[in-house]
């Protein structure tokens, strides 16, 4: 069972494990979400880790930023580079015709839900090239919609969306899952996080609200100190949250 990472860093070293373990599996449309409200300041170092798992495909790689400016501070920060950096594009310069025949892998870095429409076309242009989306923000219901719209949408696209590696911090919570493991639920205790959930689907809204009620309500009846499934995880997300600001040193 893989537990809670307590750095950044270690987070990141799970994700490239699972992100392998799903491509190699054979998914195409990967995602490795990170949900923390900084991460997006430091979507350019963090997309950096990963660019050493795909070095062998050289310029068959292409990284996409949300927009032009980021696109070029990358180019600028990294220098010298093998593979292509470039951005989603625009209405009078769709994305694509930024997709050549040449490019084998797209990564895709902090594309949110107002760049929705330019990454299912390049999800689509991408064919059997696997896609894979380093701390996107899809699913922003503000901008994609709750109603007929936004259902269609993620039926058509966001649900063949595979997270292969996921964590966020709720209050006293976490919802994490590593790829091929089950989504997880896990409950914080003193200064202990206990599992306290797996399930093959995401569990949102009111089916996790309801998994941290019961947990919470049995609490008292049970002596966590006996639990196989606690871990000693003391101060998690503020280890994380330090780790975030080493980056940008």
């Amino acid at each position: 069972m893989t537990e809670l990472p307590t750095t950044l860093e270690e987070a990141i070293e799970q994700s490239k494990v699972a992100l392998q373990a799903a491509i190699a599996d054979g998914y195409r449309r990967v995602q490795v979400e990170l949900v923390f409200p900084e991460i997006q300041l430091k979507a350019q170092a963090i997309a950096k880790e990963y660019i050493a798992l795909f070095e062998q495909y050289g310029a068959g790689l292409k990284v996409f930023f949300p927009d032009v400016g980021a696109a070029a501070l990358a180019k600028r920060d990294w220098g010298q580079i093998p593979f292509k950096v470039s951005d989603l594009g625009s209405s009078r310069s769709p994305v694509e015709n930024r997709i050549e025949a040449t490019d084998e892998l797209f990564l895709l870095v902090d594309a949110s839900s107002v760049e929705i429409a330019q990454v299912e076309k390049l999800c689509q242009m991408a064919d059997d090239r696997p896609v894979i989306l380093i701390i996107p923000r899809l699913e922003d219901a503000t901008t994609i919609g709750i109603g007929y719209a936004g259902r269609q949408l993620r039926e058509r696209f966001l649900s063949t969306l595979q997270s292969c590696y996921y964590i966020r911090p709720l209050t006293g919570a976490a919802l994490f899952r590593c790829y091929p493991s089950p989504w997880q639920v896990w409950l914080e205790k003193d200064d202990n996080y206990e599992l306290i959930a797996q399930q093959p689907e995401k569990p949102l809204g009111d089916a996790l609200e309801q998994i941290l009620l019961k947990a919470t309500a049995g609490e008292e009846n049970q002596d966590s100190s006996q639990s196989p499934t606690t871990v000693k995880r003391s101060g998690v997300f503020g280890e994380l949250k330090r780790f975030l600001r080493a980056l940008s040193q």
